[in-house]
């Protein structure tokens, strides 16, 4: 009789293990077919205080290690540095186009040994075709040449959204401009 009944849970269970692994398999293959909802590119425009350009700037040093200061960037890679900006978003690479948008947020410079920081921004569109926010954060190793931060959430038309935003440096000069093209790929969309 307990053979009979050992040999039932074990089927029972078999079955069970079956049935869940049937269920699970093409919801593995679906998440990494998936194809983005939605794709975007902008760019936005960083222009650094520094000391002289107060009227032009769209970001400024709010934090800086013991041997820098808040109008120039640190030596060793910037270490320390901790910025806030405030950049116009445009669909183009040109500054003077009229913008969609503000990028808005904060970067830290986190290495010593090489370029590279953390970002943590949203992107607050104020345009007829976009209205809301889309928020990201993660590492920016500025030496790549494109570089993967994560689509982390978002307002308006991008609630809950989620996704990857390449970024690449479309053009800098010096340490007080530079331009991020940004390639949006959204994979929630609600």
């Amino acid at each position: 009789m307990r053979s009979k009944h050992q040999i039932s849970s074990l089927f029972l269970t078999i079955f069970l293990l079956l049935i869940l692994g049937c269920n699970t398999s093409p919801l593995r293959k679906s998440i990494r077919s998936r194809h983005p909802c939605k794709e975007m590119v902008f760019y936005f425009h960083d222009i650094i205080y520094n000391g002289k350009n107060s009227k032009n700037a769209t970001s400024a040093i709010v934090g800086a290690p013991a041997w820098g200061n808040h109008t120039i960037l640190a030596n060793q890679n910037h270490f320390g540095n901790v910025v806030v900006f405030d950049d116009p978003i445009t669909l183009d690479n040109n500054l003077h186009s009229p913008p969609v948008g503000r990028a808005q947020g904060f970067y830290i410079y986190d290495k010593k040994e090489i370029y590279t920081a953390w970002l943590g921004f949203s992107f607050v569109f104020n345009s007829t075709a976009h209205k809301g926010s889309i928020n990201f954060a993660g590492a920016d190793p500025l030496m790549n040449k494109t570089r993967d931060i994560s689509v982390i959430g978002g307002t308006g038309d991008f609630f809950m959204t989620r996704g990857v935003a390449t970024i690449m440096t479309d053009s800098f000069e010096g340490e007080v401009y530079f331009r991020l093209r940004v390639d949006i790929k959204l994979y929630e969309c609600w």
